[in-house]
C-alpha cells in the first residue's frame, strides 16, 4: 500500500496506511526535530519532560519510536528500552542508529507493533510508556483503545509520556496552507480535529489534532492523573529566519529555551505549539 493510497474507510484508522506512510518517510524521521531552530525547540521541550519523569534503570516501552531520536535520549538517561513501531522501515533505522551512535546496549528489543493492539507485551510490565510524535493522533477514532493498551502495559503507579498533534498550534504553524483549503472543508477539520482525505485531499497527512482540553479530558476520564501538560513550542513559531540569526548566540538561545519552557506550560499557551505534551500517572 503506497502512501498516496487512502484508507479503505477514510474516516477510520488504517494501520496499513500509517505503516506505509512511515515506511516511505524513512530516514527523514531521524533528523525531523533538528532541521530548524523551531524544531530544536520542540526537541528540547520533549526532552525536558523525559529528563523530569524518567528514572535511571526504568523499563520503558517507547511506542511509535521512529528512527531513534528519543530512544537515544532515553538511553542517555539510563533507561532500559523496548522499541516499538508500526513501521518496519523505522524499526530497521532505529536499530541501525542504535549501533551507529552507541545506544544499542540500552535497547532490550525492537518490535513491530500497532499501539491499538500490544498483546505481545504482558500487562503491567513497564515502568513507563513513551508515545511521542503523535501515535495517539494517527489512530484517529481508536485513540481510546490505544490509550487503554498503554495503560494496560503500565505498572501500578507507572508514567505515560505522550505527545499529540495540536489543532490550533498546527493552524498557527501552517496558516498559509490552512487558508488555501476551501472554507467549508476547513470548518469540518476544525470542528472534528480530523485531517482526512475527504477534507484535505489525497496524499495528505491523516491524523487527529487535539485541543488541549480534549486531551486532558481523554486522559483523566481514562483514570490517569495528570502530572504536567505543555505545548511543544509556541513563542518560536513563525520566527524561523530570526531564529536562524540568533542560533549561534549561546546566551540568546539559552534564554529562548528558558522562556519557551515556561510559556509552553502556561494554560493559555498549551494549544499554540505544533504538539501537545502530556505526562500522566496510572493511579
Amino acid at each position: 500500500m503506497s502512501r498516496s493510497d487512502q484508507p479503505n474507510t477514510t474516516s477510520s484508522y488504517s494501520a496499513e496506511w500509517v505503516a506505509s506512510y512511515f515506511d516511505e518517510y524513512g530516514i527523514r524521521e531521524w533528523d525531523r526535530l533538528a532541521r530548524s531552530p523551531v524544531d530544536e525547540v520542540s526537541l528540547h521541550i520533549h526532552t525536558h519532560y523525559l529528563k523530569e519523569y524518567t528514572l535511571p534503570g526504568a523499563r520503558i516501552l517507547e511506542v511509535g519510536a521512529g528512527a531513534g531520536c528519543f530512544t537515544q535520549v532515553l538511553a542517555g538517561l539510563g533507561a532500559r528500552v523496548v522499541v516499538a513501531d508500526i513501521s518496519q522501515v523505522q524499526l530497521d533505522l532505529n536499530r541501525q542508529h542504535a549501533q551507529q551512535h552507541g545506544f544499542a546496549h540500552a535497547v532490550e528489543d525492537w518490535r513491530q507493533v500497532d499501539i491499538c493492539d500490544m498483546a505481545c507485551f504482558e500487562s503491567e510490565s513497564f515502568d513507563c510508556v513513551v508515545a511521542y510524535g503523535g501515535p495517539l493522533s494517527y489512530v484517529l477514532e481508536r485513540r481510546d483503545q490505544a490509550l487503554r493498551e498503554c495503560m494496560r502495559v503500565l505498572s501500578p503507579d507507572g508514567t505515560l509520556l505522550l505527545s499529540v498533534m495540536s489543532l490550533w498550534g498546527s493552524a498557527h504553524c501552517h496558516l498559509r496552507d490552512v487558508l488555501l483549503i476551501p472554507a467549508e472543508n476547513n470548518r469540518q477539520i476544525i470542528e472534528s480535529g480530523d485531517l482526512l482525505p475527504e477534507t484535505q485531499g489525497e496524499g495528505g497527512h491523516y491524523c487527529h489534532m487535539f485541543r488541549a482540553g480534549e486531551l486532558c479530558e481523554l486522559l483523566t476520564q481514562a483514570g490517569l492523573t495528570l502530572s504536567a501538560m505543555s505545548a511543544s513550542n509556541c513563542l518560536s513559531l513563525g520566527w524561523d529566519e530570526f531564529l536562524q540569526e540568533i542560533r549561534a548566540d549561546d546566551e540568546k538561545w539559552t534564554e529562548l529555551l528558558r522562556m519557551e519552557l515556561e510559556a509552553c506550560a502556561e494554560e493559555a499557551c498549551l494549544g499554540m505549539g505544533t504538539h501537545l505534551i502530556a505526562v500522566a500517572r496510572k493511579s
